[in-house]
């Protein structure tokens, strides 16, 4: 008796950590040791000798920072970072703008059949980016788009949505049109859990639907939309899927229109495996920056003005 009361604390103490195995091995195996051994790859190189035939000629060596200062002068890879900027100020706004106003008007009183029309914003939200680029990319083709037949029939010129400027346009709907459903779902699910009161008393004092919204609905779902735009950050960072997809049926998207698009023609195509690995650590850092930056700043903003709020 005595033993098992002895034990019985230990054991107890002991099985959380148990139940954290498999996630931790899972973490460990999935996440932490490709991203340990892409690092150590970026800090290594292949050194040929002779023609690189035969047993021995091709070597792997330590390159330190050779594989980062060529990242970094690398035009393409930075060309590709510019255009995903223009990418990213096109999607980000608009993606949210919307997705805010759908939340909005859902949680209104006027709003009817919301259940459904709740669902059919979500839906595009669960369609593969692969399968919505291909959808959009039928539509934008000029040769099979119904759009540019019934353009056709009415004597209106037909735009070219895959060549040059407008590209930016086009792959920026795919990504507003996938992706404003999740947003709005975080964004209305924040609007419900206000408590009903706040409303009643703004009714109360002759608040204005709108006036509701804009300074009391908007400000209460403020943490919600700075989780939203964070997660907008990091997808338009990573856009790879719409413009490898969209690759085949336009020439102005090259192999390299985005920096994971040039990590990927880097590794399998061009078969540098090395500078690819500093490519996508670089990408990582950069994305790690900006959104640890991105918070500390919210944060800050968060706390002066529960400061003010607290002086007053």
């Amino acid at each position: 008796m005595r033993s098992a009361r002895r034990r019985g604390p230990y054991g107890v103490k002991r099985a959380p950590y148990l139940f954290l195995v498999p996630a931790t091995a899972l973490f460990l195996l999935f996440f932490a040791l490709p991203i340990g051994y892409a690092v150590w790859l970026s800090f290594r190189k292949v050194r040929v000798s002779g023609l690189g035939l035969g047993s021995g000629a091709r070597t792997e060596v330590w390159a330190g920072l050779e594989n980062y200062t060529g990242a970094l002068s690398d035009s393409e890879l930075l060309g590709g970072a510019l255009r995903v900027l223009g990418y990213g100020c096109i999607v980000v706004p608009v993606m949210l703008g919307l997705a805010l106003l759908f939340a909005l008007m859902l949680d209104s009183e006027r709003v009817r059949l919301a259940p459904f029309t709740r669902l059919a914003i979500f839906l595009p939200y669960a369609v593969p980016g692969v399968v919505a680029a291909l959808l959009w990319g039928f539509l934008y083709l000029p040769d099979v788009s119904p759009f540019h037949f019934v353009l056709d029939e009415l004597g209106l010129p037909r735009p070219d949505l895959l060549d040059g400027g407008p590209l930016y346009l086009a792959l920026s709907n795919i990504a507003v049109w996938g992706g404003t459903g999740f947003n709005m779902i975080v964004i209305y699910t924040a609007l419900r859990a206000v408590p009903a009161e706040v409303y009643e008393a703004a009714k109360l004092d002759g608040a204005t639907p709108l006036q509701i919204a804009l300074r009391i609905k908007i400000p209460m779902v403020a943490p919600s939309l700075v989780l939203t735009f964070f997660f907008s950050i990091i997808a338009t960072l990573q856009v790879f899927n719409e413009p490898t997809t969209l690759k085949p049926l336009t020439n102005s998207v090259s192999t390299t229109w985005s920096p994971l698009m040039k990590v990927y023609q880097d590794a399998f195509g061009n078969g540098d495996i090395h500078a690819a690995a500093a490519q996508a650590t670089l990408i990582a850092l950069v994305t790690l920056v900006l959104s640890f930056g991105f918070l500390r700043a919210t944060d800050r903003g968060t706390k002066r003005n529960a400061g003010r709020g607290g002086a007053r």
